[in-house]
Parts: structure tokens; sequence; C-alpha cells
């Protein structure tokens, strides 16, 4: 006899719908940053001096910056530069901070203090600030802003990862395996990680959001990606010195990291209501 399906509550499928939606425009984006070259409408690094500060148009339709350069075309090259750092960053401090924190929590005693303490020592210090001294001092460059934005945002993901260690190790099929022969590494690796991870999605598209924040702050500050490299923080910092004769050189940059920090941020709070059903008021 077959099983009838449980029907889908309607906080569960309105989940569903933001989860669909905010995945589709977070590819969108990603696709047009992957294949900016078959979208741009022109070389984002040419200059054209008969068209500088040219308003929204038919031919630009974002205008043009002060050496005629066209601002959709730079948007869309700069989602390369924007998103590739914010993956990378997201990527790298995720893996690190469940590495160090599922660690901690599983072995425990000695080694999670001594772990837990450097945590605490560097979460002491303002991220922000931290970032921004570290690139002072090694240089700018997407390299040095990969590294220096790495060095203490993982403590966050070891932080929560630990915590959800802790309260599943103790867990029946936890010690079945141990009773089975299973080593500390394999329990680790198949048992503990994998149940680990989908708690830690929330954390990891909404550190998404975050890290394209930061990266258009320090570029908006000089701290980013070069000169003449598309990127949008730093389309932000061009575009400052002309926001009143030319003010569409901060309103579409601004605009399209608005909406992808937006996406991510709502990606993360549908995975959180796929995974914790709840009534919700929208």
């Amino acid at each position: 006899m077959k099983k009838s399906r449980k029907p889908m509550t309607p906080s569960r499928r309105r989940a569903w719908i933001r989860f669909t939606i905010a995945l589709f425009f977070a590819v969108l984006f990603v696709c047009f940053a992957l294949f900016a070259s078959s979208f741009a409408r022109y070389d984002p690094l040419k200059t054209d001096y008969d068209n500088m500060l040219a308003a929204p148009s038919s031919r630009y339709w974002f205008g043009t910056d002060q050496l005629g350069r066209d601002i959709f075309s730079r948007i869309l090259y700069g989602g390369k530069t924007s998103l590739l750092i914010a993956f990378l960053v997201t990527g790298i401090v995720a893996t690190v901070g469940i590495f160090i924190g599922t660690a901690a929590g599983f072995l425990g005693g000695v080694f999670d203090g001594i772990l837990m303490r450097f945590c605490d020592m560097l979460m002491a210090f303002p991220g922000s600030i931290f970032t921004i001294a570290m690139v002072s001092f090694i240089g700018t460059g997407i390299p040095n802003l990969i590294l220096a934005m790495s060095l203490t945002s993982w403590t966050g993901f070891a932080r929560i990862s630990r915590s959800l260690v802790l309260s599943i190790k103790n867990n029946v099929y936890i010690e079945q395996a141990r009773m089975g022969g299973a080593s500390d590494w394999k329990i680790l690796f198949v048992y503990i990680i994998p149940n680990v991870l989908p708690s830690l999605l929330v954390n990891i598209f909404q550190s998404i959001g975050g890290k394209l924040l930061t990266i258009s702050g320090l570029s908006l500050l000089g701290l980013g990606s070069p000169p003449p490299t598309p990127e949008w923080g730093f389309m932000l910092s061009e575009g400052k010195n002309f926001m009143y004769q030319a003010p569409w050189m901060l309103v579409f940059p601004g605009l399209v990291i608005l909406i992808n920090v937006v996406i991510f941020n709502l990606l993360s709070d549908s995975i959180q209501d796929l995974m914790n059903p709840k009534e919700s008021t929208w």
C-alpha cells in the first residue's frame, strides 16, 4: 500500500518560492559575471574622450564615466572581481572555520581550550578594522585583500560549528559507530561534518552578502583591486567625485551591490525556513 504524501504547509510553500526566486537571481548574476564578454557591449577598459560623463541612453545604457568608459560593461566585468573575491573568501573561511570548529568540539580538552581562546583573541578586534590594517600593511591587490579578509573571518564559522558538534557528538549513532570500530577521523568526516554542514549553509550564503559589502567598502577607501580593474566598490570610489555631475556613476554600481546582497541574504533566510519550517507572515 502506497503511503500518501503529506501536504506542504503554506509556510513551507512560501519558503520554497523564496528559495527558488533567490537562487534564480543568484545564478543569473553569477552567469552575467562569468560570461561578461558575451553580454558587454563595449570593452570595459576602452576610453572614449568624446563621450565622457555621457548620460544613460540607448547607446550607453548606464552612461559613461569620467574617461568615457561604458558603465554597463564595467559593471558586468566588475562582477567577476567582486563575486570572485566574495566566493573565494567565503569558501576559505568556511572550510578553515568548519574544520577547526568541528575538530575542537569533537576532541575537546586542551585542544578545544587553546583553539577557542585563540578565536576569542581574534574576535576581540573588529574585523573590518583588522582587515584595513592588514591591507595597509601588506599592500593592495586582490591576493592581499583575500588574505586579509580570510585571517579573521573564519572565527565565526569555528564558533558555530563547534557548538553544533557539541550538540550531536554524544548522539546514539555516534556511539554505535564508535562501538563498531570506527576511528575518530572516520567519525569526524563521515558522521559529524556531513550533519553540521546543512545547518551552516545559512551562514555561508549570508557570509557572501557580507563579504560583498566588505569588499565594496575597502575598494571605496582605495584598498581594493588596483585600477583600472573593474570592480563595483572601486566604481563607487570613482563615482563619488562626480556625485552631482554624473550621479549614474554612483547609482548603478550601488544598486547592483544592494541587489546582490539582498539576493544572498534572501537565499540564506529561505534555506533557514526550509530547514526549520515555521509559520511566516510573508
